[in-house]
């Protein structure tokens, strides 16, 4: 019975449900040892118990136990995605093609200039704009000179 005791004791403070299990194989021994059966008899108590307690229950208690992966939704589920832009992306603004929607865009980092056509990861959202980073990085982060008008 002590053996019990400390062992649920243990689980309450570890949550691990195997020093729980033990306390009731723990407490299977102490029910024999009540009904006058010697010591050996006792041990193959505990051990089966546990045992059954280890191999049985165990895996379908963590299993329930088992927290759901956490989800993201809303703005939360852009970040880490890709998009291209499809208008340059500066510190003023720009335009990226974004899980099927246009989205208002800036670099993350406020020094790029990012052409039309590359193909940014999103880092951040915030509000209706997307902060976006290069997936390669560009060879030179000035703006492209813009094609004369004819």
């Amino acid at each position: 019975m002590i053996a019990a005791v400390v062992l649920g004791v243990v689980e309450s403070l570890t949550l691990t449900l195997a020093f729980g299990l033990l306390a009731g194989a723990a407490l299977v021994a102490a029910v024999a040892a009540g009904l006058g059966a010697s010591v050996p008899i006792q041990l193959l108590a505990f051990a089966v118990a546990g045992g059954i307690g280890l191999v049985a229950v165990r895996p379908i208690a963590k299993r329930h136990l088992a927290l759901p992966p956490v989800t993201r939704d809303g703005t939360d589920a852009l970040v880490g995605r890709s998009a291209v832009v499809t208008h340059e992306v500066s510190s003023s603004g720009g335009v990226v093609h974004l899980s099927g929607e246009d989205w208002s865009a800036r670099p993350y980092d406020e020094d790029l200039v990012i052409p039309p056509g590359v193909r940014v990861d999103v880092f951040e959202i915030q509000g209706a704009t997307a902060l976006v980073h290069p997936r390669v990085p560009l060879s030179d982060p000035r703006p492209l000179p813009r094609p004369s008008e004819e």
